[in-house]
């Protein structure tokens, strides 16, 4: 999978960059009212390109209306709609929004904001819980996660859009695309690093251009995931199908095994917590010997593109750099775990797991 120099720094990184007046909770409330025949009163959600928020109505219900970046592509917000109305069609158990058609019939619609922008709106469900950035996990809880990522999986195998094999930087396969940001980087010694992990990655490029792909979420973080303590089932929400896209069954493991690395330098077992994790998934869903392979140097690959998207992201918008940082400081000590180690330790961490 050789670096397509076709793709270009605008087309990779789109609107993630764009910077527009938010918009405020009392024109939330009043599109709620208006276009969804909604009383309540609207939260702000911290969110890396939109504005989102939670719309308790006046009965208890509440909701997530979401306007997107003026510079959002509509195609993207289409993408993320169908895959979520087609979950509800495929597996109604599997916990993810559903989606709130407005008054009209709608299920988004354009609408010109307070500050005179262009944006789309849509509305889903709100799904209870905590997320599970906030809490403790087990193992058990772990393996639920696991689980309900392959169920993800699986509902999604025969899923089509047109604009599914969209070209996204968090896509992990364009990895060495992103080689163009290192000069984000200001301190020379992490961008030394970066730029050998960089080089790793190279490694496993034929093996991963020859893995499975289908569409995924793509973005299975904790706190993308929502979580209920009281039941067993754990996971009790999956949101923010932002980062939906046609790409490797690999690349999707990764980036939920990366949410579960410890915080905290660790000499051992880096993936001790991962483990149960892919344990639930295996479960439920089959990894090859390939994928299993290329997964932790995936996982690496998820570190690196963090932090340099993390890093540009606050250089070029600076009012959200604290949400852009947020969860980069450990990213550093993670990627020396992988650096000091060869290639070939990396590619036997899970090889035992082979079904």
């Amino acid at each position: 999978m050789k670096y397509d120099q076709s793709i270009q720094k605008s087309a990779l990184l789109g609107g993630l960059a764009t910077e527009f007046v938010t918009m405020s909770e009392s024109e939330a409330v009043q599109i709620a009212r208006t276009h969804f025949g909604i009383e309540g009163s609207a939260t702000r959600f911290a969110a890396e390109k939109d504005d989102t928020f939670r719309i308790s109505s006046t009965g208890g219900s509440r909701y997530i209306l979401k306007a997107a970046n003026p510079a959002e592509d509509l195609s993207a917000i289409d993408l993320q709609l169908c895959v979520l109305t087609h979950l509800a069609a495929r597996s109604a158990s599997l916990p993810v929004p559903g989606v709130i058609s407005s008054a009209r019939g709608e299920q988004q619609f354009e609408y010109r904001d307070r500050a005179g922008q262009h944006r789309r709106i849509w509305m889903l469900t709100y799904l209870e819980g905590q997320p599970l950035s906030e809490v403790r996990s087990t193992a058990a809880g772990r393996e639920q996660i696991g689980k309900v990522l392959a169920r993800l999986r699986l509902a999604l195998a025969d899923f089509y859009h047109p604009h599914d094999s969209r070209v996204i930087a968090w896509d992990i396969k364009h990895l060495l695309s992103l080689e163009c940001l290192l000069g984000e980087v200001a301190d020379a010694g992490r961008r030394k690093r970066l730029e050998a992990g960089l080089a790793r990655f190279t490694s496993i490029e034929r093996h991963l251009a020859q893995s499975r792909s289908q569409v995924l979420h793509n973005d299975f973080s904790t706190s993308n995931i929502v979580v209920d303590l009281s039941t067993s089932d754990f996971v009790s929400g999956v949101i923010d199908f932002g980062d939906v896209v046609r790409t490797s069954i690999a690349i999707d493991v990764s980036t939920a095994l990366l949410s579960q690395l410890p915080t905290e330098p660790v000499e051992g077992d880096i993936f001790a917590n991962g483990r149960d994790l892919l344990n639930g998934y295996i479960a439920a869903a089959d990894l090859t010997a390939q994928e299993l392979s290329i997964i932790p140097h995936l996982v690496m690959g998820r570190i690196v593109a963090k932090s340099l998207l993390s890093t540009w992201l606050a250089n070029s918008v600076p009012s959200n750099a604290a949400y852009f940082l947020r969860n980069t400081k450990q990213g550093w000590h993670q990627l020396e775990w992988f650096l000091s180690r060869s290639e070939a330790e990396v590619s036997e961490q899970f090889l035992n797991l082979v079904m």
